[in-house]
């Protein structure tokens, strides 16, 4: 088959599905992962014979993309503040806003000449820990989560890119007490409604794990509670709480850090929304 033939496969299999630049973006993110061919390397070459061996895999490709699998899942892989993260169905993929949280982190603490120790608490892929101790080189950083099979995916993302935290498994919400005093803790944890489901797309509701995504309508704050007053504790004198937050919650988790004695602040993402807090002890 000719590359210009199975472009046109392509965007024909998915033309009800998708809009008509999402099904290129995820054309030549599949023709550069399985040819090794960039967008320019199509344009001039499609009359490109492709092997048997490759059209399969575009093809397998399409199918899951037809059921609105997400593509870092196809690929198995995605970028996060510059650098390469293995992902997969056991893990959520990393989203810009906590790239703009990560950013927030390293901003307040880039210039410090203090050796910081930072604990991340539901770590996933790794990306949040892992990016932070590449950026504060100094830093001394551990990662919890409850999911053993995440862990084992941040474990490699964490070998990928050569970065030397410590992982543990953890239910933070069985914990009474932290054993070790830290000066940073971060978090992104499960923050999504059962009720804002229908605002999402396919692609998260069906295939990403839901254990890192939902609450209870009725104690959407839990993990937040849990490690704010986790934090009052471990957090050393003028130690830094940072959580990515539901924005439709964002006062009630600002007044909820509060409470548990901190001084906090919201932060707006690019698209204006209140998406991250950061909170101070006092």
């Amino acid at each position: 088959m000719l590359l210009s033939q199975l472009k046109n496969e392509f965007e024909n299999g998915l033309k009800d599905e998708f809009p008509s630049t999402e099904i290129l973006s995820f054309f030549y993110i599949l023709t550069e992962k399985y040819l090794g061919m960039r967008r320019l390397d199509i344009a001039l070459n499609p009359e490109h014979e492709i092997s048997q061996e490759d059209q399969l895999k575009i093809e397998h490709a399409l199918e899951r993309l037809k059921d609105h699998e997400p593509i870092q899942y196809i690929t198995g892989s995605t970028e996060f503040f510059g650098r390469e993260f293995l992902v997969n169905k056991d893990v959520l993929i990393p989203r810009r806003e906590t790239e703009e949280l990560v950013d927030w982190i390293i901003s307040d603490h880039r210039q410090l000449d203090k050796k910081l120790k930072i604990l991340d608490i539901g770590t996933g892929t790794g990306c949040i820990p892992i990016s932070l101790k590449k950026e504060l080189k100094n830093s001394e950083v551990f990662s919890v989560d409850i999911s053993s099979e995440a862990l084992l995916i941040a474990k490699s993302n964490a070998s990928l890119n050569v970065a030397e935290v410590i992982f543990e498994k953890m239910n933070i919400l069985e914990v009474n007490t932290l054993t070790d005093k830290f000066d940073i803790i971060v978090s992104n944890p499960p923050y999504v409604r059962e009720l804002e489901k229908k605002e999402m797309h396919r692609n998260v509701v069906e295939h990403e794990p839901k254990l890192a995504l939902y609450v209870e309508d009725e104690n959407a704050l839990i993990f937040y509670k849990k490690i704010a007053t986790l934090a009052s504790e471990a957090l050393n004198k003028g130690g830094s709480l940072y959580f990515e937050i539901n924005q439709y919650l964002s006062e009630e988790t600002k007044t909820l850090v509060e409470r548990c004695g901190f001084e906090a602040e919201l932060k707006k993402d690019i698209f204006g929304n209140y998406r991250m807090l950061k909170a101070i002890k006092k």
